[in-house]
């Protein structure tokens, strides 16, 4: 039993990128698919989709696809979670994190749903910072 899933979700996908993995497999949930879809958008993964269980146990999966560059090297060089469940960060929108001088991103949780930094700080929107990626 896991207490901070998306703690898992982003240390999966770093030892899959650390040992260059094509794919990875993880449970699925809406945040983590949220997630993993605006990672897509942002360029930090190939695909994302929900794989439905055949044995019909109700157990679906998330199937994520890593993204190389030419020489090898993953998209993401840094993914960091930032919330924990102990200690939760809030921000307004005026407050919002700038990382790696605007050259990564932040994901904020917020009443609109997942969203990067940069489209938070347009919306004029804070919520929780869920983890960074550069």
């Amino acid at each position: 039993m896991h207490s901070d899933p998306i703690a898992d979700m982003l240390t999966r996908i770093r030892n899959a990128q650390a040992v260059n993995k094509t794919e990875v497999l993880l449970p699925f949930s809406k945040l983590k698919f949220n997630l993993a879809n605006l990672l897509v958008a942002e360029s930090f993964l190939s695909s994302a989709e929900k794989i439905a269980d055949s044995n019909k146990t109700n157990f679906n999966q998330l199937k994520l696809v890593l993204k190389y560059n030419r020489s090898g090297k993953g998209a993401m060089s840094s993914i960091k979670k930032i919330s924990k469940p102990g200690r939760r960060i809030y921000v307004n929108h005026q407050n919002l994190p700038y990382v790696l001088n605007g050259l990564g991103m932040a994901v904020i949780s917020t009443s609109k749903g997942l969203m990067t930094n940069k489209q938070a700080r347009k919306d004029k929107i804070g919520g929780e910072i869920i983890c960074e990626i550069y």
